[in-house]
């Protein structure tokens, strides 16, 4: 497509009426949250087809894409190589109950990759991948808590769906109806970016922390970068307490370098979550550490954990498609050199605009702040919180307008992929620059 945005008027005739079906039959018309424009206002897309770095809706609009299912689909959509790879291995059989080869192949690319990782089990999803390594912690302690930051996510297990206590590093309390008190106040509940509070917490319950449970790079509240030490720091925090550290990768995972957060900053945590991008668009998490830790699981070890879909065979094939393209020729150079060109240009636009914008970025994630002041910044949830939402809003219907798809949530990474190109970007931008106008009025 022409990635010229168009002055026509968009229709969203089809969409809406498809909200108004899925309504009946479906709670709150979506089967995830996000989609449906809560954050934004207004209805949102029902989706018919993508393509490389564009998505087109019911009503024939077409967006450049910075969702990308919210990560995985780093190559773009319907990549050729990966649809082949998906296409040969369904007409071989969806599911089997049983294991393939390409489990091992794709284990061994992850391995291979992240030196903290010597063995792997896999599971469809990253919320699964994390109630499941959490298990691990805990056996491996014999500990019972677990330290979580204020904004990281981690899946939607009972456990991890948790607000701060009421009072400072207290025990977590529910942020969900239906979730037990006695499994949230398993949970601590500390700021991102904030060592002294992760000390604290360690020192208020001492020999109980199972592990500190993280996003290197936080990527639910937005995207917040780790402050110099942090990382380091929780390393050093964990190791003089006894509790394992706990990366949870699955939004970043090969995303920011090959092998993760953990290979771009040299941190090795003892337990890491994948997802996204391992499954290359299907539904896959895992979850890996030394071969001492991970033979704990079942049936190596007594932790049990099971599920009959886990190694998809599908999801395995796409997983290796999707990979073995990044390991091939320029594509994390591609990747930064795109992502660096959006994230000065947003800036640009928006000093232009003389709009206040905190703009964080890393690798091939990107988020813009609407930030109240000139000059601020976004490093944990407090900040995130304290952005200018109703902004976002204005600006995300106004950039769908003009021709771009972004998250439907101020609280939302952007993801960039192999297949947005330089004329990607600068229509992009041209974009920002005709959206912040009505950011403005």
């Amino acid at each position: 497509m022409s990635h010229e945005s168009s002055s026509a008027p968009r229709s969203t005739a089809h969409s809406r009426a498809a909200y108004v079906k899925a309504s009946r039959v479906m709670p709150g018309g979506v089967s995830s949250p996000v989609r449906a424009f809560k954050g934004v206002g207004g209805t949102p897309l029902f989706i018919k087809e993508a393509r490389g770095c564009t998505i087109t809706d019911i009503d024939g609009n077409e967006y450049i894409d910075y969702v990308g299912s919210y990560g995985p689909l780093i190559v773009g959509h319907a990549n050729d190589i990966v649809v082949a790879a998906i296409t040969k291995a369904l007409g071989k059989g969806a599911t089997f109950g049983a294991s393939t080869e390409a489990e091992i192949r794709l284990a061994e690319i992850i391995t291979g990759a992240i030196p903290s990782v010597e063995m792997v089990r896999f599971v469809n999803s990253g919320t699964e991948a994390a109630m499941s390594a959490i298990r691990l912690a805990r056996a491996a302690t014999g500990r019972d808590l677990i330290i979580k930051c204020n904004g990281c996510y981690h899946g939607h297990s009972d456990g991890l769906l948790v607000n701060a206590g009421s009072g400072a590093l207290t025990l977590g309390t529910p942020s969900s109806p239906g979730v037990p008190r006695s499994i949230a106040a398993g949970t601590v509940s500390v700021q991102y970016n904030n060592l002294d509070d992760a000390r604290a917490a360690f020192e208020k319950y001492p020999g109980q922390i199972a592990c500190f449970c993280v996003e290197p790079i936080a990527g639910n509240m937005g995207l917040v970068v780790p402050s110099s030490g942090y990382l380091p720091g929780l390393r050093a925090l964990c190791d003089a307490h006894g509790a394992l550290l706990l990366f949870d990768e699955v939004m970043t995972g090969f995303r920011v370098a090959w092998g993760g957060a953990q290979v771009l900053y040299d941190i090795r945590p003892d337990i890491t979550c994948l997802g996204k991008i391992i499954g290359g668009g299907m539904p896959v998490g895992a979850y890996g550490g030394s071969r001492k830790l991970m033979e704990m699981i079942s049936p190596a070890g007594p932790v049990y954990q099971a599920g009959t879909l886990s190694g998809n065979p599908v999801a395995m094939a796409a997983g290796i498609a999707t990979l073995e393209l990044l390991w091939e020729g320029d594509c994390y150079e591609k990747l930064e050199s795109l992502s660096a060109r959006l994230a000065d240009g947003l800036t640009a636009a928006a000093e232009r605009a003389s709009v206040p914008l905190a703009v964080n970025r890393v690798g091939a994630m990107v988020c813009p702040f609407f930030t109240k002041e000139a000059g601020g910044t976004v490093t944990n949830f407090a900040d995130a919180t304290a952005c200018d939402t109703a902004r976002y809003a204005k600006f995300f219907h106004a950039m769908l307008d003009n021709g771009i798809f972004l998250p439907p949530s101020q609280f939302e990474a952007w993801f960039v992929s192999t297949a947005h190109d330089e004329e990607a970007i600068d229509a992009t931008i041209a974009a920002v620059e005709k959206s912040l106008q009505h950011v403005t009025a």
